[in-house]
């Protein structure tokens, strides 16, 4: 379209002696040239514009919702996704806040919600990644990195156990895999078991869901079942493992109730699935066991949602609340005494306590440093 323009101007004015061929060129290009700079400085003040409103999304405050429901779904949101906006160094350094215990052998950390202790596909920041850097800021820059002796869900808050020397942590893991480390935990559940306290001892077996999520989840392999009225035991399966937890009922209220638990054995995710599929109490926030046959957000009673301050739509926001309460480790090495390990509640746990009605031991009211530290809500 610019050429045939061009050319029509440069023909209505022409002049004597000049030839309308070299005149059309000429003017063609001097206007060609000019909507090409044109285009460009368009262009340019376009691109100049979306940085700038892309710097002002970036520093502009959101507004502060007026709406209790709203203000709960942005304060969960925010905790949830925390972690994934923290650098090394910063986590490093709350870890180190946080010390439980330290000594020769061993670091005692309290893990926050929402970090693995692994790396694998999607995972951006582990307790792993950062072990190197918690270790110089202990013992300097010429510090070896720490070790693990164990692991929690990335879920799972409380108390986490790391060995400066390889064959320390050798020597605890296998203090874990002989059942020799007491372990207590403390939950807050959907629905109220029954009876109060009791042990569940029901195989765990992992298997494919079918359906549109095809996924794989932990689930229950018992040896025996009801039929017509009389107990009768089942082939076993052999891919199933031993899974064994005591619990006692804390608090309770009609539509939920705060646990104490201690595994016996130490079979993945154990605790879920056995409250879950075995005691038909879900751990609060639990979007994995709370319906075998699909990954959803957690169903939740009515009036459940309202203490929480939230809609059902938003109950995908609530983190698990399952917290490794206390370690006792039997002595090791030098050390002749056992060793008890209790770490605090983190402070979404305790608010979720105190919304639900239920009663917390007096030392855990005001929820964990390492909580504040990171900013936790």
């Amino acid at each position: 379209m610019a050429a045939p323009g061009c050319g029509a101007l440069g023909l209505r004015s022409r002049g004597p002696g000049q030839s309308s061929g070299s005149l059309v060129t000429l003017v063609s290009k001097l206007f060609c040239s000019a909507a090409v700079s044109s285009k460009s400085l368009k262009a340019q003040q376009l691109a100049e514009r979306l940085r700038a409103q892309k710097q002002e999304q970036k520093t502009k405050k959101e507004p502060v919702p007026t709406h209790p429901v709203q203000r709960r779904v942005r304060e969960l949101v925010r905790f949830t996704q925390q972690l994934q906006r923290v650098h090394p160094n910063v986590l490093a350094k709350a870890l180190s806040r946080g010390i439980l215990h330290q000594d020769k052998d061993l670091v005692v950390i309290n893990k926050p919600y929402g970090l693995p202790v692994h790396g694998g596909p999607g995972v951006q920041l582990c307790i792993s990644d950062v072990l190197p850097i918690l270790a110089k800021i202990l013992h300097g820059h010429k510090a070896e990195p720490l070790h693990l002796c164990h692991r929690l869900d990335k879920e799972t808050t409380g108390v986490m156990v790391l060995a400066w020397e390889k064959e320390v942590a050798h020597q605890v893991q296998e203090l874990f895999r002989t059942r020799q480390v007491t372990k207590k935990y403390w939950a807050i559940t959907v629905r109220v078991p029954v009876p109060s306290a009791g042990v569940v001892d029901i195989p765990i077996v992992e298997k494919e869901v079918q359906g549109q999520q095809q996924h794989h989840k932990m689930t229950l392999s018992p040896s025996y079942r009801m039929d017509n009225g009389k107990m009768v035991k089942l082939r076993s399966s052999r891919i199933a493992h031993v899974a064994v937890t005591q619990y006692w009922v804390l608090s309770s209220t009609l539509s939920s109730a705060f646990l104490e638990l201690q595994p016996i054995t130490g079979i993945k995710h154990q605790l879920r699935v056995h409250l879950s599929f075995g005691l038909d109490c879900p751990v609060l926030g639990d979007h994995k066991y709370s319906d075998w046959n699909k990954l959803a957000p957690q169903k939740l009673p009515v009036g459940t949602l309202k203490k929480l301050g939230l809609e059902q739509s938003k109950a995908r926001h609530i983190p698990l609340h399952l917290h490794a309460r206390q370690l006792i480790l039997p002595a090791l090495g030098s050390r002749k005494e056992e060793l008890n390990l209790v770490c605090k509640l983190p402070r979404f746990f305790v608010r979720s306590l105190r919304r639900l009605g239920l009663e917390m031991p007096n030392q855990d009211e005001n929820g964990d440093n390492e909580a504040r530290h990171l900013g936790a809500q």
